[in-house]
């Protein structure tokens, strides 16, 4: 005896659809399943890809930042050689003008402005003429004022302090210019 046998007729027919049925849903779920490891797998290579990229991504950023970083620092160490230098010629020039004062205040120095030989006597200007007790060979030189000379002498400090500063400003500007 067969197990159709077993069964009464109504159910003998609906046995073949359901088994149809059956069999075909089974075999869509094994499509299914098929179809889900290829995609699985394709968005496991997508994914490596993905993350591949973003590492090589972030090393070149890494690189960069490296760079910008020496860069910067290099650029740190040129100015600040460029300040010391600066700030070196300044004290010097300051230390220059200092013992020009002290020699012009001390009597030991005197200034003096060399006098035109070809203006004629009389209209109020230096004779020409030299005395007759002096040593002095060359041209005709007038005596300054300590008062005078001390004033002079700060104006060419002032002069001197604008100068290196100039050339600070020239130099910085360069630096950051021409990196």
């Amino acid at each position: 005896m067969r197990f159709s046998d077993l069964m009464p007729a109504p159910y003998r027919l609906m046995v073949k659809p359901v088994l149809l049925i059956a069999l075909a849903g089974t075999s869509a779920a094994i499509s299914w399943q098929v179809q889900d490891w290829r995609y699985g797998s394709r968005l496991s290579e997508q994914s490596r890809l993905h993350t591949e990229t973003l590492n090589q991504l972030n090393l070149a950023s890494a690189a960069q930042q490296r760079a910008e970083q020496d860069k910067r620092l290099a650029l740190e160490q040129r100015l600040a050689s460029s300040e010391q230098t600066h700030y070196r010629a300044l004290s010097d020039a300051q230390r220059n003008q200092g013992r020009l004062r002290d020699r012009l205040a001390t009597a030991d120095l005197r200034l003096s402005v060399l006098l035109d030989a070809t203006t004629g006597a009389g209209n109020g200007s230096v004779s020409v003429t030299t005395a007759t007790g002096g040593v002095v060979h060359g041209p005709t030189r007038a005596e300054l004022d300590p008062a005078h000379a001390q004033r002079i002498v700060s104006i060419t400090d002032d002069g001197d302090r604008g100068l290196i500063a100039l050339a600070a400003c020239q130099g910085y500007v360069k630096a950051i210019t021409f990196q």
